[in-house]
Formats: structure tokens, sequence, C-alpha cells
């Protein structure tokens, strides 16, 4: 028996997409290539989930937008269920979010609907193959998103802040220096430093930009 995409047998093909303008033609197109065989056609993820479960399938071409499930679902659902078939995503969305969540839940290829005939049947015969294939804009986009750093999530605040700490930082992220703080809460600036320094060692901000930060993070302001 040979591996699909590798062998004499043709990579057998599900299309989804919603838009039967889109997924016909396409459908059309790719079945007249000798090594592809559509062996059917959906229109949401819930359908071609029905599909796979049908037919001897290589290959869903699955479009991300449509209604009832979408791609990234049934793309999370197929792998759970198919594990041997791949996912080849082709959509008009190229945003980090898009790609990130197809390929998180498991799609092997990625190409927006700019690609051609060729190019979608390469990717297919690969993904039969078990290689993974992206868009050239798509792999740009996910070598910037690795190569921009991201900001570390804030930190929660303590719980163990007494009310008065609360008061203190919520007025220290609205800017206000500790003399103002003193007049604020009728108590002495000493005793604001005092907060102030408790604040420091129980959260453990690094300075006070931090402490603003967070406290904002925080809703405090």
């Amino acid at each position: 028996m040979s591996t699909p995409g590798t062998g004499p047998g043709p990579v057998r093909v599900i299309v989804v997409d919603d838009q039967a303008a889109v997924r016909e033609p396409l459908a059309a197109v790719l079945a007249l290539a000798p090594d592809i065989d559509v062996v059917a056609t959906a229109a949401d993820g819930a359908e071609a989930l029905a599909a796979a479960d049908a037919h001897p399938v290589d290959v869903v071409l699955m479009d991300l937008r449509m209604p009832v499930m979408d791609g990234t679902e049934a793309t999370r659902r197929l792998s759970a269920s198919h594990p041997q078939v791949a996912v080849v995503v082709l959509t008009t969305f190229a945003d980090d979010d898009s790609i990130l969540a197809a390929l998180n839940a498991g799609a092997r290829g990625y190409l927006t609907k700019n690609a051609g005939r060729e190019d979608i049947a390469r990717a297919i015969r690969a993904a039969a193959a078990g290689q993974s294939v992206l868009d050239r804009d798509v792999q740009a986009r996910l070598l910037a998103a690795a190569r921009t750093p991201r900001p570390a999530p804030e930190r929660p605040l303590p719980a163990d802040l007494t009310r008065r700490e609360r008061e203190v930082l919520t007025l220290i992220a609205r800017g206000l220096p500790n003399r103002a703080i003193a007049e604020t809460l009728f108590i002495s600036e000493a005793t604001v430093k005092t907060h102030i320094n408790n604040l420091f060692a129980k959260a453990d901000f690094r300075d006070r930009v931090d402490a603003i930060r967070r406290a904002l993070a925080a809703g405090l302001a």
C-alpha cells in the first residue's frame, strides 16, 4: 500500500468552503490533476467532518470563516478523530491570530486565496506526503512574530494588600506625589512612605513606574 502523495494512487481530497462559487470551481480545477481525486465537497466544518467519516481521504482543503462550524474548530476535531488526514487551510485571512489558531489546531499547511492552482495542488501533494506548507506571506508573518519580543503578562497584585495600601497605590497610579497622597488621605507624608515601602515589599515592584503599570492592569486607577 503506497503512502498518499508519494505512490501511484491519487491524493484523495475534500474541498471545504462556504461559498459555492469558490468551492465548486476549485474542486473542478483540482480534479483535472491526474494525481488528485476530489472525493467530496463541504460547505462548513460540520459537513467536512461528515464527509471525512464517509470517504477515505488524505487531505482536507479547509476554509476558515464559515457558518455552523468554522475551519479552525473543524481542523481541531479532524486532528483528533482522523489524525492521518492532513488539513491545508485556504483562506483570505492571513492575520497572526488566524494563522496561529489554525496551526495550533493541527493544520499542516496554510495558504491564502491568492495562491494559484499549481500552488494549491503542490501544497496538497506535500501535505499528503507529511510535509508542512506555508504561503510565503504566512511564513513572513510567523517569522516576524517570532522575532518580536512580547511583553510579559503583568503579575497580579498580592491578595494581602490592606485597604490603606490599595488606596495609596491607587493614588500613585493617578500620578500623585507622596505629599499629595498624604493630603488626600489626611495622613502624614512619613506614613505614606511607610505604606509605599510595604507595597514595594509585598508586590515586589521594581520601581514607581512598575507600580503604576501593575495598578492600572489591576484596574485600581
